[in-house]
């Protein structure tokens, strides 16, 4: 199994220490700065699977890595951090963050929350590679290995955290999915309990998607408990 590289923005040298060492002793590839413009620079050749971020850098705010890094990239974000309110973490992970462990943690912790953020982008490998077969119904294809969302062969642009939804529901076609699971998967165990911003992002979905988003013919709602997508068809 190849070694995923890693990207840990921490100034903090204690920190950044017991960080790296867990890493690389688990098997990753860690790649450690203490600034945000060397972070910046790093994460466009270096390529990272994974980023984990704290916010309280000496040269920026790390809400702003998160910004930056979204208008090119869906790289999941762990934001690392001491800030424990809950509106830091909503700003967060509402910007893009993936997830947001609070200091201080224990090894087992960060390493589920790696694993789990590469899950999710269908990074993780079993030896061979990880593919997925790609989801078909009604002219709309998901490819979740390109992460591509088309219909009728015409690609649609979606934002990551739409793609990020989309996908799970497809991946979990003709069940439905609750508000709260939806909202964990995309936004992670931090996600507030109001479900205004999924209710948003799906309006969006649903305009870029469907014909007549008032009669929908791939994402369902039902009423007070979630979201369903039609099932998925056998062959594109």
């Amino acid at each position: 199994m190849s070694k995923f590289n890693i990207l840990v923005i921490e100034d903090e040298k204690n920190i950044c220490d017991f960080i790296t060492k867990a890493l690389s002793s688990h098997g990753y590839h860690a790649v450690s700065v203490g600034s945000g413009a060397t972070a910046l620079s790093l994460i466009t050749s270096l390529c990272p699977d994974v980023i984990l971020l704290d916010l309280g850098l000496p040269d920026m705010d790390g809400m702003e890595i998160i910004k930056q890094v979204r208008t090119w990239s869906d790289t999941p974000i762990i934001v690392v951090s001491a800030r424990t309110q809950e509106d830091d973490k909503v700003l967060a992970l509402d910007a893009g963050a993936d997830d947001y462990l609070t200091k201080p943690f224990g090894t087992s912790e960060l390493l589920a929350r790696i694993r789990t953020s590469l899950r999710h982008s269908n990074k993780l490998q079993n030896g061979t590679g990880f593919s997925q077969k790609p989801y078909c119904a009604k002219g709309l294809k998901i490819d979740f290995y390109k992460r591509t969302i088309s219909i009728n062969g015409e690609f649609i642009h979606l934002t990551p955290v739409e793609y990020k939804i989309v996908a799970f529901l497809a991946q979990n076609s003709g069940k439905v999915m609750t508000y709260s699971a939806v909202m964990s998967n995309v936004w992670g165990p931090y996600a507030e309990s109001d479900n205004k911003i999924l209710r948003v992002n799906m309006a969006n979905i649903r305009r870029k998607l469907e014909k007549n988003p008032a009669e929908p013919i791939y994402i369902f709602t039902e009423v007070g408990v979630g979201y369903r997508m039609t099932d998925d068809e056998e062959s594109c």
